[in-house]
């Protein structure tokens, strides 16, 4: 039976988000469902949700680095959103960690369902697991680290995998993104800067820096013939990259900007991923691209569980220690098998798919209705 009538409201409020939940959306689409789409402006979120053809509605902003106006933007999408949901009056919601979202559903009675892998966002966490109706989250991140933030353990669905498994399991490798770009495959690397403006972050990294600047001219000066995307997360990131680092930012094969199309592709066929932040290393790791994250924090469960199961992830945070590692890699080049689909797709086979685990138990509820 389909689910022919029934709505479903999608919050999308993050770039991560906008990839994860595309699929599933399709899944639903695939069952006849009305669905509303609303997104956030943040970072390269809408980007991401046009070049994927998705009709949706853009509803409010992120808030920053200050509490203050993270709180005050909260308000405002508040006040956005609920006559529109009101309206619309889904019979499910579906989200990753919307705080809107989850809140209007609670006052509506509608039923909800997310997906958290980062208990580190605590302030969200707090304002999102009271109210939501089951939270999906990886057998590697311990309970604990939910229930203590408010989740109740009888709410909560646990899968063997990881988010980012979503949508590596469904991608195939396609090699014209080589000549897009003007590329070839094992001769680039791609950087990405903490996510500063994260509420876990707030303490520990000035918004507007990144430690890329300390890393990365020693390794261009060792292979100043390869090509080097620099992903930052904002335009105070960005500008300051471009000061930190001439003279090279104005090498025509250092390319620093705040967005890259077919970012799966481009990781798929890079020498090497090197990342402030988890999604983009936890994804290439995935498509056995070696990777190295420099988040200036503890390893997360899913960079463990990902070591621990013989993906090529590395968690190093000294700058030194990154070009020592990186130009080692470099030097040894890809393996034989590295740009052949089989070298992933039969590894990450083994694990769960979050999406899927989502939608069966959405569909089984709304069946039961």
């Amino acid at each position: 039976m389909s689910l022919s009538g029934k709505k479903i409201w999608i919050d999308i409020e993050q770039p991560k988000s906008a990839i994860m939940l595309n699929s599933l959306c399709k899944m639903f689409y695939n069952e006849d469902s009305e669905i509303l789409i609303t997104a956030r402006d943040y970072d390269s979120t809408y980007q991401i949700l046009d070049d994927f053809n998705v009709r949706y509605k853009k509803i409010g902003s992120h808030g920053g680095e200050k509490l203050e106006e993270k709180l005050k933007t909260y308000i405002d999408r508040l006040k956005q959103l609920f006559p529109i949901i009101k309206k619309f009056m889904p019979d499910y919601f579906v989200t990753f960690l919307s705080v809107e979202g989850v809140r209007i559903t609670y006052g509506l009675k509608i039923p909800s369902i997310g997906m958290n892998d980062e208990p580190r966002n605590e302030p969200v966490c707090k304002l999102v697991h009271p109210f939501i109706g089951n939270i999906i989250t990886p057998d590697c991140i311990p309970i604990e680290l939910y229930t203590k933030l408010y989740a109740d353990p009888g709410k909560i669905i646990r899968y063997n995998g990881l988010d980012e498994i979503a949508w590596i399991s469904e991608y195939i490798p396609n090699p014209d993104v080589l000549k897009k770009f003007d590329i070839e495959k094992g001769k680039y690397i791609i950087l990405r800067t903490e996510p500063s403006y994260a509420s876990y972050l707030i303490d520990k990294i000035k918004p507007e820096k990144s430690q890329i600047s300390e890393f990365l001219p020693a390794i261009f000066k060792e292979f100043p013939n390869y090509k080097y995307f620099v992903l930052a997360r904002s335009s105070e990131q960005k500008n300051f990259l471009f000061k930190e680092l001439k003279p090279i930012s104005q090498e025509k094969n250092v390319i620093i900007t705040r967005y890259l199309p077919n970012i799966v592709n481009l990781c798929f066929y890079g020498a090497l991923i090197v990342s402030g932040g988890g999604t983009i290393v936890r994804e290439s790791s995935l498509l056995n691209v070696p990777s190295i994250e420099f988040f200036p924090g503890e390893s997360a469960p899913q960079e463990k569980f990902l070591i621990e199961n013989g993906f090529p992830l590395e968690h190093i945070r000294d700058s030194n220690k990154i070009v020592e590692r990186v130009l080692e890699i470099l030097n040894q080049g890809p393996m034989p098998d590295r740009f052949k689909m089989s070298s992933f797709r039969e590894k990450i086979n083994q694990f769960e798919n979050p999406n899927k685990v989502c939608f069966n138990f959405v569909k089984n509820r709304l069946m039961k209705q």
